[in-house]
């Protein structure tokens, strides 16, 4: 009877140590969550990641000029390109930048026109290709830089611009020789201005 009820005893043991080990397995499992996880910090699963297009805001959202534009010209569908500066470098280009806005009541599709119709830069999409300063004096027109592949050193994937927004713009040129501080801004769809260099 002794050692009977020490065999019974020593299995009744074992079946509550095993039911133990799977009853803590089950829990763990269930803490860890199968759809996702419950033991996650609430705001990391929340938090929309870094590189989300849609968090970003895309071109819309990059830093805008800020202060008075050097000339303002108004286009077609309400569109209005500011200039803000035209700065010469030391390496001899001159930048041009400013800020597209759409401020006609419907979505312009059209941005295409401002890249100029040379082979190279129409396979690379819509940009600010288009753009040429013109030195009346010296009887020069100078274009947008391009790059080995033919890409412009401008804005380029322009694309559609929703009514309201604003959009960053540059334009890198050849320096016209150093006497010249005005020249003429020229792009397709948008009436010439005179701009001033610095720099």
């Amino acid at each position: 009877m002794t050692i009977r009820y020490t065999a019974r005893a020593r299995g009744a043991l074992t079946a509550g140590a095993v039911a133990l080990s799977v009853s803590l397995l089950v829990a763990g499992c269930g803490s860890s969550g199968g759809d996702g996880g419950d033991d996650k910090p609430t705001g990391e699963r929340t938090a929309a990641p870094a590189n989300d297009p849609k968090g970003a805001g895309g071109k819309e959202d990059e830093e805008l000029p800020e202060g008075e534009p050097i000339a303002e010209l108004r286009g077609e569908s309400g569109m209005v390109l500011s200039l803000y500066d035209a700065k010469r470098d030391d390496g001899g280009f001159v930048t041009v930048s400013g800020m597209v806005e759409n401020t006609g009541d419907k979505t312009y599709t059209r941005a295409n026109k401002w890249r100029g119709d040379e082979t190279d830069v129409i396979k690379h999409g819509s940009s600010m290709a288009g753009a040429t300063l013109i030195d009346s004096g010296g009887k020069k027109r100078y274009y947008v830089l391009r790059d080995t592949d033919g890409r412009c050193l401008c804005t380029m994937s322009l694309g559609i611009i929703k009514t309201g927004a604003k959009v960053p713009v540059f334009m890198q040129f050849p320096a016209p020789p150093e006497g010249v501080d005005e020249v003429q801004f020229q792009l397709p769809t948008f009436p010439p201005a005179t701009i001033k260099i610095t720099g």
